[in-house]
């Protein structure tokens, strides 16, 4: 896996701009959601950059590949969780379709780390 450090993947990177854009525009959200949404929705934000860095942690490419799925389904949930955010008008048209390319990026990002080490996994 060499010596790279999870803080060098621009996908950990980018995972950690999306955690504090969410944290950032769910500090808006009713008080009576925060166990709700509120909390939902940056758990599963902070479980992205987590994972990642977890994953790196781990002294086998498949450990690293595991986890690189688990934050990608962290990811979706989080994709869930600002979409029902802008249903319910805790999050406004443009904050939220920010946040969703952020996850767009961070989603393109994780598939692509997913396919390199795969690849090296097969060779």
């Amino acid at each position: 896996m060499g010596s790279r450090n999870f803080k060098d993947l621009l996908a950990w990177q980018k995972s950690m701009d999306l955690v504090t854009a969410c944290y950032k525009l769910t500090a808006n959200f009713p008080a009576s959601e925060r166990y709700g949404l509120t909390d939902q929705l940056r758990r599963a934000a902070v479980s992205i950059p987590a994972n990642i860095a977890e994953g790196q942690g781990r002294q086998y490419d498949a450990e690293f590949v595991r986890f690189l799925y688990i934050a990608s389904g962290s990811l979706a949930e989080l994709e869930t969780h600002i979409q029902i955010a802008q249903r319910l008008d805790f999050l406004d048209q443009v904050s939220g379709d920010q946040l969703l390319e952020q996850c767009l990026e961070v989603n393109r990002l994780l598939h692509g780390l997913i396919l390199f080490q795969k690849k090296k996994l097969d060779s």
